[in-house]
């Protein structure tokens, strides 16, 4: 029997995990999910990404839900084009964070919000080549305004400072979040590249910021009664801890296989669009 008093959040990472080896949307997902979510089911992502990009790859996929952006620094209302509660870094726990990243010679991205809704992105000195397609691939973008080496991003603290971003050497950047983790103002992810396992991200947030905690507030804010999650790299653990239904792609790395409590196909094969298909219809 189908139980009609659920409401259930389902919530999907999208690197690895809704986009394919292509790093897109599937036509036969975007279909899928399209076509629920007319039909009322409350289907979101939850990713590192800013709405700048999510946008462009959810352009063919209809989602009413708000998308968790940024790790979970804020969501992002897709209809009305606007962040929802943003959580911004403590001001005096700046300083001290980029002079860890400048000793261990990286130099990060540093994402501001704006009262206008803008993200600016300030870069000041050499980027490496990962940095470098980091910052080609996404300069066009609306939603999001690179700043490169201008006196306005030397300045620091910076109003507004969302998130602190750095790709490099795993070692190098594994080294710089153990530091960073000692600060209790800080919130730190740090973790592989999905296709070259050589290289980390890391991004440092204001305390308490994940996507478990966003997790939290969304399905407070929309009435779920259960939440459906899934995940493929250590960023998801967190939001997998506090769902009932937590879900690995095949291709997820082994921390993530280990904690879900189920596991589906590769994300090579819209199986989280079919997975979430398959518990809606069941209800």
């Amino acid at each position: 029997m189908k139980n009609i008093l659920e409401k259930r959040l389902f919530i999907s990472d999208m690197d690895g995990t809704l986009l394919g080896s292509d790093s897109k949307v599937s036509a036969e997902s975007a279909e899928i999910i399209s076509r629920l979510s007319h039909e009322g089911a409350m289907i979101t992502v939850a990713t590192a990404r800013t709405p700048a990009t999510v946008e462009v790859l959810l352009e063919d996929t209809f989602t009413s839900v708000p998308a968790i952006v940024l790790t979970g620094a804020a969501m992002w209302d897709r209809e009305k084009q606007r962040y929802i509660k943003p959580v911004f870094h403590i001001l005096q726990a700046l300083p001290p964070m980029m002079d860890v990243f400048h000793e261990s010679g990286i130099n990060p991205f540093i994402y501001v919000l704006g009262d206008d809704g803008m993200l600016r992105v300030y870069h000041n000195g050499e980027m490496n080549r990962h940095e470098r397609k980091f910052y080609v691939e996404r300069q066009y973008l609306g939603l999001k305004k690179f700043i490169l080496d201008s006196s306005e991003g030397e300045e620091c603290p910076i109003p507004g400072t969302i998130l602190v971003f750095a790709m490099g050497h795993y070692g190098s950047i594994e080294s710089v979040a153990e530091k960073l983790r000692m600060d209790s103002r800080l919130s730190v992810s740090c973790y592989r590249d999905i296709f070259n396992h050589d290289i980390a991200y890391i991004e440092v947030f204001g305390a308490g910021v994940s996507k478990s905690a966003a997790v939290k507030k969304l399905a407070e804010m929309v009435g779920a009664t259960a939440i459906t999650v899934y995940g493929d790299n250590l960023n998801d653990l967190s939001m997998m801890e506090i769902a009932d239904d937590s879900v690995a792609v095949a291709n997820a790395v082994p921390a993530v296989l280990e904690r879900a409590n189920r596991h589906i196909g590769p994300n090579t094969e819209s199986s989280v669009a079919h997975d979430i298909q398959n518990v809606y219809e069941s209800r």
